[in-house]
């Protein structure tokens, strides 16, 4: 029997995993779909994430971040928000002393990274692969795979999505909706030097946002109503490129598209982070408007909490192989420390998709003049973008 199945081998899954082993627990690990290989030469992907300073270094403790910067990333020292460019706000890592405010990594190098790490513990068993024929969770957890094989486990834990199995198993309830617009993912290579800088412009249908990728290459964010963004879908490579430079700001320098691919927007909050041995993290307990970059980061803070968790309750026992499922009532630690946050950044992130939603010429002038007032509010400044970096 395992101390702790977790169900989903993506960032979230994998990280957890590698920090659950770290603290001496036997860890499995299941995932259906599993990441194409690396290789230097291969375009890259249109799903990337703006990792913050806090993950990066959580990163480092669990010994994954060396094998992302084995293969590719982009760091990024400013970052720039404006609707009117008369009023905007601009943030720089030398105005806090630091190197860079974070990286731009695609998602499939994260996880790639956390795999090659998991190699490397004794008491991870990856059972990748393998889709799920069932899940039993009393009285003691029972994952059956495809293939019959039977996994055992004091603990569960669902870090597989959205339209997490695990949380419908343990008949978890969500609170939630689908926005009114999606976004247009579209990778780019510049005519120009790797960029240092990821913007973003407020406009009426939604933001247009520019993210720095490894060399010349980056990507583009385009956010717009659904039939806008199936039109632009539409278009031929020379079309899309003039819609591009028609709609986004000057900033944008030349480029040529390498591909391009549409994403949902939506907002998930599930009812319970915790139900008996269960436990739910990252997307599987929480999906957030992507405005900020704050999503998958948000994540990686509800493993480092349940890892914080797991580590203070486990100093309590005598013997890992007293984790039984009748002593886990302090599980509901983690959901104390991570749900409440997790809500707070969600309805911060609804009330700025509002805010700049709205066309009415008061609150133009309003938010306006608040970016401009916040480009030179030192140090409340500073302390947004401490905030934003997880420090």
């Amino acid at each position: 029997m395992f101390d702790v199945c977790i169900v989903g081998g993506g960032m979230v899954g994998s990280a957890c995993a590698v920090g659950l082993a770290q603290l001496g627990l036997s860890v499995a690990l299941v995932e259906r779909y599993m990441p194409k290989p690396f290789a230097a030469e291969q375009a890259p992907d249109l799903r990337v994430s703006a990792i913050s300073y806090s993950s990066e270094r959580f990163f480092q403790e669990l010994g994954i971040w060396p094998h992302v910067e084995n293969m590719r990333l982009c760091p990024y020292k400013r970052l720039s928000v404006w609707e009117k460019p008369d009023a905007r706000t601009d943030f720089n890592c030398a105005d806090i002393g630091v190197s860079h405010l974070g990286h731009i990594v695609e998602n499939r190098v994260i996880q790639l990274a956390s795999h090659q790490r998991l190699d490397s513990l004794a008491n991870v068993s990856c059972f990748w692969q393998q889709a799920i024929k069932s899940i039993e969770l009393k009285p003691s957890v029972k994952v059956t795979l495809d293939n019959d094989q039977l996994i055992e486990a004091k603990v569960l834990i669902g870090a597989d999505g959205v339209n997490s199995l695990v949380r419908t198993c343990a008949n978890i309830g969500v609170q939630g909706w689908n926005y009114s617009q999606q976004a247009l993912g579209i990778n780019i290579k510049i005519n120009a030097p790797q960029q240092d800088i990821t913007w973003q412009q407020f406009t009426p249908q939604g933001p247009v946002a520019f993210l720095p990728l490894y060399g010349q290459h980056g990507a583009l964010v385009w956010y717009n109503h659904p039939a806008k963004i199936q039109q632009l879908k539409n278009l031929s490579r020379a079309q899309l490129k003039q819609q591009i430079v028609q709609h986004f700001p000057a900033e944008l320098m030349d480029f040529e598209i390498l591909d391009f691919a549409s994403f949902p927007i939506t907002r998930m909050h599930a009812n319970h982070y915790v139900k008996d041995n269960v436990v739910l993290v990252g997307d599987a307990a929480h999906s957030i408007n992507p405005l900020a970059g704050q999503g998958v980061n948000l994540g990686f803070k509800d493993v480092q909490a349940l890892l914080g968790v797991f580590a203070k309750n486990l100093k309590q026992l005598q013997s890992v192989t007293q984790l039984h499922s009748k002593h886990l009532t302090w599980l509901a630690e983690y959901q104390q420390s991570r749900r409440r946050d997790n809500l707070l950044m969600m309805s911060a992130m609804d009330a700025l998709y509002l805010t700049f939603g709205n066309e009415l010429g008061p609150l133009q002038v309003l938010r306006n003049t608040g970016l401009f007032l916040a480009n030179r509010a030192g140090p409340i400044k500073a302390k947004v973008m401490k905030y934003a970096m997880g420090l």
